[in-house]
């Protein structure tokens, strides 16, 4: 009989070992999420971030972590006490993946925590010709990072995930994922330059997603990088990505996206130029 793992695992077609380790970090993503909704935990969080927009709105990446965000600040968030549901879930379905909190030396806004499992115990129950391949010590980390302080204005639907588990999930409506991942090209600092970033940005302008503006500027004004009587227009905000894509280093950023795709050939697009043109070839809808 098929497990509903190896039914999930089904629809990956691989042909490497990092094909195989993204498949089966996707899937306990997807197991992670079904816990969390049998906690209750979507009564009061969203998920939004990359692997939101992979999951429910079809980016073309792999993503690392599962980002989550409070309905409203609460300074008091007990992260720990979604992780007995969290574990029945996963022991549940022949797993064997323990769930940690992650503490932190400095006091701050984001509640943390992995999943973890032995890389090499999991390939030889699902892919045991490539158990050889990986190091036996070798560890499967899903990261898990709520927002205890999120800024005003997001907007939020329900989507169903059906395996390994009926559940629904409160995740960010597309023009707020779109204000998140402007936040971040905007305000990522100069050392930690993502293509990941760039890459889901001409995702949403292919597909001309509007923006939550309202978002938007509260997470700019919570930056400092504009104040809150700041008439925040579309324009003031091409104006502010166009000075960020003239000093971005796209080496790094081609560097930084390429294990995450498949096809890397648009890489080689990147540079300054080609973000302002897409911008406002297709951020401004009457240019």
């Amino acid at each position: 009989m098929t497990s509903i793992i190896e039914q999930m695992l089904s629809r990956y077609k691989t042909s490497n070992i990092d094909e195989v380790r993204n498949a089966l970090k996707e899937v306990i993503q997807e197991v992670v999420l079904a816990g969390l909704s049998k906690a209750g935990f979507f009564n009061e969080a969203a998920f939004y971030g990359g692997t939101a927009l992979r999951i429910f709105y079809g980016l073309d990446r792999f993503s690392e972590d599962l980002d989550f965000s409070l309905l409203e600040p609460k300074a008091d968030y007990d992260l720990s006490r979604c992780f007995s549901a969290l574990s029945d879930e996963i022991s549940s379905l022949g797993l064997n993946f323990a769930v940690e909190e992650k503490k932190k030396n400095i006091d701050t806004f984001e509640r943390s925590a992995f999943v973890k499992g032995n890389t090499r115990e999991h390939l030889l129950k699902f892919y045991p010709q490539s158990a050889g391949k990986v190091p036996y010590n070798e560890l499967i980390k899903i990261k898990f990072e709520v927002d205890t302080n999120p800024p005003e204005g997001a907007m939020y639907e329900f989507k169903t995930l059906l395996l390994p588990s009926p559940c629904k999930i409160r995740v960010y409506d597309v023009g707020s994922l779109f204000a998140g991942k402007i936040h971040a090209l905007l305000c990522r600092g100069w050392s930690r330059v993502k293509g990941r970033d760039l890459y889901d940005y001409l995702f949403y302008l292919a597909r001309r997603a509007e923006i939550n503006m309202q978002n938007l500027k509260a997470k700019l004004v919570d930056f400092n990088m504009i104040s809150r009587d700041t008439d925040f227009t579309l324009s003031v905000l091409v104006d502010l990505l166009d000075e960020r894509f003239k000093k971005l280093n796209y080496i790094q950023a081609k560097n930084d996206v390429r294990p995450f795709i498949k096809d890397t050939s648009s890489l080689e697009l990147w540079d300054a130029e080609f973000f302002i043109s897409a911008t406002h070839q297709y951020l401004i809808k009457d240019f």
